[in-house]
């Protein structure tokens, strides 16, 4: 019997226990034309909901290189998050808790369920994770372990590092055989609520299998747009699905992302968003982290300096707009916390229980609608398919003051349009804001990239980086006012420009297992292959 990396989250999806011995319920060599498999129902929300924790390890990283995280006063020990003096140990995290979790169970699931048509959607879905998760690791460390990864079983202990840029072009093609399966599968067994934390479970009663699988398509198609948007391919474009076609009658509507890639297998006060558990307080309700505050240089996006945004600020940050905030680096009269508060998090009348941290029952967003807006704002920019790009771009902002003004449930606090409304009309004639202002198609881009990144503010920080580091937006003055420079004032390994780190390094974990595959890299200089700035 294969290995299975199954970690049982008790009371979740406890209905897939039965009273049979764990022999019998783990034996998959008995019947392996079985349409049922206990086993894989149990893999993939288990794959999924870790994607999702690890989603959140990857805001972390994110929100501190890519200028939205800053330390507090009265804490030591930030170490190279200040001065960027990268060590192999810092960011083991992130590779090993995804090639061990989510990966690992997502090849079990997909090896299990190939060629089945009971199990197609599971297939499906396993492959559209697979890409999720590879791709983070590449735009975070570059070249990794692909073709031969998660192949001990087959004797591969030291795999190769794949070319970046291929792997790309590879998930690609795994987005499309996902698309495939979900179009053509005749007899497929139903991704259940339980078994489908992703999609399954974002209304309170059962959703169609149709509307379920339309909405893992528009997720691949989405991710595919990100990957080919980042690889600045104007023919891969051709390949992109934008007449989607319901095979039970269901209206199929956009091609890409229409809500919120959310993640919510059951988050409660006792097993609680990761999000949350992170930033906001534990169980207990202590506060999970006094040592961070907001950056001056994210926070002038919504006080005044660069944009004003009382309406997303309200909603994000406590006692707004007297948010205590920092530059990273800046270790004389930092400023603390407020007592007892969650930093990011509203404490103003009518609004507390929105914005970034809602609650520990919220959802863990993977991608957010915003995002994908955003995407397609830029492929219309640059040609590569037809739409109106400022038409987009306003869906986006839209969609980003939809999000936060949602409460832990989901529920609309209150309707973005007249928010939006505010929001523009407050900020006439900023080309930021208002698209139309801009000069040329350089400009639109930074005011699509620079919305972009205000909507990830600390939801999916990651993200904010890579587009950062491959559109050189939003704009830094390096050595500037705090308000104007992305990096930390201490900054002193890197002669870039911008005075921020290329990338991680590989993690000292390799160096111990896959030594003769592991490499040096320079991250002061060495880039991730899309990125040109």
């Amino acid at each position: 019997m294969k290995k299975m990396n199954i970690k049982i989250w008790a009371g979740v999806f406890s209905i897939l226990f039965a009273a049979s011995s764990c022999d019998d319920f783990l034996d998959i060599n008995d019947n392996p034309n079985s349409p049922i498999s206990a086993d894989v129902q149990l893999v993939l929300p288990q794959a999924i909901t870790a994607s999702a924790s690890i989603a959140n390890q990857f805001n972390s990283y994110g929100g501190h290189f890519g200028g939205f995280i800053a330390n507090a006063g009265g804490f030591s020990g930030f170490g190279n998050l200040l001065n960027y003096n990268l060590q192999p140990t810092d960011y083991n995290n992130l590779w090993v808790n995804t090639y061990q979790d989510p990966l690992a169970d997502l090849n079990y699931v997909i090896s299990e369920t190939e060629g089945i048509d009971e199990l197609a959607f599971y297939n499906a879905a396993a492959k559209i994770m697979t890409v999720v998760n590879y791709q983070r690791l590449v735009d975070a460390f570059g070249d990794i372990p692909y073709s031969q990864s998660l192949k001990g079983e087959e004797g591969i202990n030291a795999p190769v590092y794949d070319d970046a840029a291929s792997i790309y072009q590879n998930l690609l093609v795994k987005l499309d055989e996902a698309m495939d399966i979900i179009d053509n599968a005749e007899f497929p067994l139903r991704l259940t609520r339980a078994s489908d934390p992703l999609f399954g479970s974002r209304t309170a009663t059962e959703r169609s299998i149709g509307e379920q699988m339309l909405d893992w398509k528009r997720y691949a198609n989405t991710l595919k747009l990100r990957i080919l948007v980042r690889l600045g391919d104007a023919g891969g474009f051709a390949g992109l699905d934008l007449n989607f076609v319901a095979s039970d009658n269901t209206p199929a509507g956009s091609a890409f992302l229409e809500d919120d890639a959310v993640v919510n297998p059951g988050y409660e006060k006792n097993r609680p968003n990761p999000t949350w558990a992170t930033w906001g307080r534990t169980t207990a309700d202590a506060l999970a982290n006094s040592s961070r505050v907001p950056t001056t240089f994210s926070f002038s996006f919504y006080n005044g300096t660069k944009i004003s945004d009382s309406g997303r600020g309200e909603t994000m940050f406590v006692n707004f707009p007297t948010t205590p905030i920092n530059q990273l680096g800046n270790e004389v009269g930092n400023p603390t916390i407020v007592a007892g508060q969650v930093t990011w998090a509203s404490n103003q009348a009518g609004l507390a229980g929105t914005g970034v941290l809602k609650g520990p029952g919220m959802g863990r967003p993977l991608m957010l609608l915003a995002e994908a807006r955003f995407l397609q704002a830029e492929a219309e920019l640059n040609g590569f398919i037809a739409g109106d790009y400022i038409e987009t771009y306003y869906e986006g902002i839209t969609a980003s003051f939809a999000y936060l003004y949602e409460d832990e449930n989901g529920g609309l606090v209150q309707a973005p349009a007249p928010l939006v409304t505010a929001y523009t009309n407050n900020n006439a004639g900023n080309r930021l804001v208002e698209i139309e202002a801009a000069a040329d198609n350089t400009q639109r881009l930074e005011a699509i990239i620079t919305q972009k990144y205000i909507a990830m503010n600390m939801i999916t920080s990651d993200e904010a980086w890579n587009e950062y580091r491959r559109t050189g937006f939003p704009s830094t003055v390096a050595g500037g006012a705090p308000p104007f420079d992305i990096a930390s004032n201490k900054s002193n390994v890197t002669s870039r420009a911008d005075r921020l780190p290329t990338r991680i390094l590989y993690p000292s974990s390799e160096q111990s297992f896959n030594a003769s595959n592991y490499r040096v890299v320079d991250f002061t200089s060495e880039r991730i292959f899309w990125d040109i700035n």
